[in-house]
């Protein structure tokens, strides 16, 4: 399939085939894609919690609006941010940067000290809104890489997040869920998955000037 292909085939999955399970090589390229998505600043205020337990999934369904895809999936992605952004998290990706790219200090300092005094003057939730923009770049990443892998996908924000905190434990590591993603392949009795794609016109959509 071309790229173009690839996004008329996928759709929001309302049914995976639960014996179907995604290969842990699709699994790694999916968690890469994650990781190398763009992010403000380049700060990645977010990690990704890959979930393959159908207890856990099973529980966890109850906090997603009783949603079965939750369950039925081979895997659920939790995208999450960082609750806090200290001056200690922004000298490490500076220092990462450093050790990468070997840019000198006096490169590097103005930007960074711009940061960490940017960063001391915003509200909690200022940086929570912030942060949760980056998940939506980081979902919208993850769905297109899907598409061209024909990996199928259902993207929630119909879940209790924080029901996932607490089950998860996500607390006390400094976390925040988002954002949840099922990931699988569809069962061949999903209504949905032959349903023309409904969208506005490129007419309506695209401004041209």
């Amino acid at each position: 399939m071309n790229i173009i292909d690839s996004l008329q085939w996928r759709y929001a999955t309302k049914k995976f085939d639960s014996e179907r399970i995604i290969s842990e090589e699709k699994i790694e390229l999916l968690t890469d894609a994650f990781n190398l998505t763009a992010t403000s600043y380049g700060l990645q205020p977010l990690k990704l919690v890959v979930i393959k337990n159908k207890e856990v999934q099973q529980e966890l369904v109850a906090h997603s609006m009783n949603q079965q895809q939750v369950a039925q999936a081979s895997h659920v992605f939790v995208i999450c941010i960082e609750k806090e952004i200290s001056e200690d998290y922004i000298v490490n990706y500076f220092d990462n940067v450093k050790a990468v790219r070997g840019t000198e200090d006096e490169v590097l300092n103005p930007f960074k000290n711009f940061l960490i005094s940017s960063f001391a003057e915003k509200s909690d939730d200022e940086i929570k809104l912030w942060a949760s923009k980056q998940a939506y770049i980081a979902l919208g990443n993850l769905l297109t890489v899907c598409a061209i892998q024909q990996i199928d996908a259902c993207p929630m924000e119909g879940f209790v997040p924080e029901k996932y905190d607490d089950f998860l434990n996500l607390g006390d590591k400094g976390l925040q869920s988002i954002l949840v993603l099922p990931v699988g392949y569809r069962a061949t009795d999903d209504m949905f998955s032959d349903l023309a794609k409904v969208r506005r016109s490129k007419k309506d959509t695209i401004i041209k000037l």
